[in-house]
């Protein structure tokens, strides 16, 4: 699987009950690596229960992800333990998720897990079994330079599958002790392997949806985390204007809103309306036509250099806005180590502030950071 490991080395696999860290927890096991299996659990899904669901499909991290975890972890026949991360997963995701909703901007809680539990703690709980290393279902591929040493991230070889837009946060000390196995794979070749392992989950749905939000509904799971903390939903209220300023009808709460928005609006108009911003100060939403959603630049924060060290002049990369985006052309002027502006070819639908901005040359991963 890797030159980087003796078969004595533990590995540590992140196991998710889900199809993907399943194949890797067999493909490991097959070629005669020592692993052990470590499930987080990072969110208490009966714990709101205006949200709550029994669906079984769309989501992940539920008891039942933990119990399939562990047949898995039986069928292939290796060590396996559960570690409660309620309070840090919390802390860490779901609180800088609600603030930033509140704060007017779009978050993305899956670059905030990646970055600071499924690989921050994770190693800590790897290190605390002896594991040497760490092993996710993540698509993705990890190469190292040749001639510098620096390890470095491309994207996935199945293109629909690719997550590197959410691992841009990762470091060169995590990247040195982890390992992509699906990455050179495609989807259809990973549940070709999970049938022919035979493992129970084998025809396990996918799961789309961010784990504590299980119904898909973000409004919804806003509105009960903060009458959960005590925040009446009246603190939220104001009102839906258009670019020139008129009042057009008002809102529950500008968190209900996301750039590029078209649906749920709760105004009429004769022409088709998206929003185009939230001011979490006025608590106003403003909304416009599919025109005034292009933009040619952003800037971004908080740069993680992943691949490359730094940017020291303007540079062409192609630049991912969210997850489904076809990364586009543009020359990224660096404005600060940790700050740059991307000036895009050609104009931008929905350049969201709080999502991640990722750069990529060709396949590789150059850096990643916030959208101002």
């Amino acid at each position: 699987m890797s030159d980087r490991y003796a078969a004595t080395d533990l590995i540590a696999v992140a196991m998710s009950g889900g199809v993907d860290s399943s194949t890797v927890a067999a493909l490991l096991k097959r070629d005669g690596y020592n692993i052990a299996g470590l499930t987080m659990q990072l969110w208490n899904q009966r714990r709101l229960p205006e949200v709550a669901t029994d669906s079984p499909t769309g989501r992940c991290c539920s008891l039942d992800d933990v119990y399939d975890a562990r047949r898995v972890a039986e069928h292939v026949g290796m060590p396996y333990y559960v570690v409660n991360l309620e309070s840090q997963f919390e802390k860490s995701v779901v609180e800088p998720f609600v603030d930033e909703y509140l704060a007017g901007r779009t978050p993305v809680p899956c670059t905030l897990c990646n970055t600071f539990i499924k690989f921050d703690r994770f190693l800590d709980l790897a290190d605390s079994v002896g594991a040497h290393s760490i092993a996710t279902g993540h698509y993705a591929r990890i190469t190292r330079h040749a001639e510098t040493g620096r390890f470095e991230m491309r994207t996935a070889v199945d293109a629909s599958k690719d997550q590197t837009y959410f691992l841009w946060g990762l470091t060169q000390e995590q990247l040195a002790r982890t390992l992509f196995p699906l990455g050179e794979m495609t989807k259809p070749e990973v549940r070709a392997l999970a049938a022919e392992f035979n493992l129970p989950v084998a025809k396990k749905h996918e799961s789309y949806e961010i784990c504590f939000v299980p119904n898909g509904d973000y409004a919804a799971f806003m509105d009960a985390y903060l009458r959960d903390k005590g925040v009446e939903p009246a603190a939220t209220e104001g009102q839906i204007v258009n670019a020139e300023g008129r009042a057009l009808g008002r809102h529950a709460g500008a968190h209900h809103f996301t750039v590029g928005q078209r649906k749920g609006l709760g105004i009429a108009a004769a022409q088709p309306l998206y929003v185009i911003a939230t001011d979490s100060n006025s608590r106003t939403v403003t909304v416009g036509s599919g025109e005034d959603l292009l933009r040619s630049t952003l800037i971004a924060h908080d740069i993680r250099w992943l691949s490359w060290p730094g940017l020291a002049a303007p540079t062409r990369l192609r630049v991912r806005i969210r997850n489904r985006h076809i990364p586009a052309w543009a020359t990224l002027y660096p404005l600060s180590e940790t700050r740059a502006e991307a000036r895009f070819d050609e104009p931008q639908r929905a350049i969201t502030p709080g999502q991640a901005a990722v750069f990529y040359s060709d396949d590789l991963v150059v850096a990643g950071g916030w959208i101002e």
